[in-house]
């Protein structure tokens, strides 16, 4: 997460995946926050019409792993996974946008630690979750 990056440049962003199911959109990179923001609809809604929890910590990984991506020092040789994820839902959301901010807690070398924490509209909060991301090797 530098500031300046180009966020329209990111090699995967346009791959069919998950996010691009739930509309998950870049919006934001500064240095030491990466924003991004999910609608909230039919694709994101459990079955009584609000915000599905899942869907919130869909946006939450994302968010953490394209951070922790974005300060590899080399994305071919190096990947960035998931390895712990917790949540805590807040308040429920029926419509509309819900914005992530992810910052680091922890930027190791072989470890990065995230908060995230995603807000409606209103700038209500919505969900906090901190995620742990493993960087590993690929050949």
């Amino acid at each position: 997460m530098k500031a300046g990056f180009d966020l329209t440049t990111l090699p995967f962003i346009h791959l069919d995946s998950i996010s691009k199911h739930l509309g998950i959109e870049f919006i934001e990179a500064g240095e030491g926050y990466l924003i991004a923001r999910m609608p909230v609809d039919k694709r994101t809604h459990q079955p009584f019409g609000i915000l599905h929890g899942g869907a919130s910590v869909v946006l939450a990984e994302t968010l953490g792993s394209v951070a922790s991506w974005m300060l590899l020092d080399n994305p071919d040789t190096q990947r960035a996974v998931g390895l712990e994820i917790n949540a805590n839902h807040i308040r429920s959301v029926r419509s509309g946008w819900v914005y992530g901010r992810c910052t680091p807690i922890h930027v190791g070398r072989t470890t990065h630690v995230w908060d995230i924490r995603i807000t409606d509209e209103q700038e209500k909060l919505v969900c906090v979750s901190r995620l742990t991301i493993a960087v590993i090797g690929v050949q």
